[in-house]
């Protein structure tokens, strides 16, 4: 494999969970990698490499999105938020604490995925209905849950994040 030099590389900056990064990339670089590689984004997982599991789902500029169907070099002066940027400085956000409550999750591979899709939804659809929830969970794959805890659990982030002393 030829080593690509420093200068045939391309500089990303983005913001990433609230913070100004950069790093370097070969122009063909999925962000999914990028996130995880360059800048330590760990949480980003990556199950398909085809956009259909949803285990790699981020949010560029609010909007969830396959970060294995991105290239790096898109994210570029954008806004990405990773499951790492979800609880804030008071502690886990409403749907990271539904989720421990209702047992949402098991191996955890595809959580990640579904707390940014679901986070994304919540702020679109504060009052979503059982069959709604699980419209947005049809774009997920996961082996372990059946899907049952997972809809309670962002059921009940809804209606937590409707009370005043909620946090996102």
């Amino acid at each position: 494999m030829k080593r690509i030099e420093r200068d045939a590389r391309c500089r990303v900056d983005l913001t990433l969970n609230g913070v100004q990064r950069s790093g370097w990339c070969d122009n063909r670089t999925l962000l999914s990698d990028f996130l995880r590689q360059e800048l330590g984004a760990t949480g980003t997982h990556v199950g398909c490499e085809h956009g259909v599991c949803g285990a790699c789902t981020v949010r560029v500029d609010g909007m969830a999105v396959r970060a294995c169907l991105m290239l790096a070099v898109q994210a570029e002066g954008r806004h990405v938020d990773t499951v790492e940027g979800l609880a804030g400085a008071r502690g886990m956000s409403a749907l990271q604490r539904a989720f421990k409550r209702h047992h949402a999750l098991q191996c955890g591979y595809c959580t990640p995925g579904i707390l940014m899709s679901a986070t994304q939804f919540l702020q679109r659809v504060p009052r979503p209905s059982e069959q709604q929830v699980r419209e947005m969970l049809s774009g997920h794959l996961c082996r372990c849950t059946g899907y049952t805890n997972i809809v309670r659990a962002v059921l009940d982030a809804a209606a937590e994040r409707r009370t005043p002393a909620s946090d996102a």
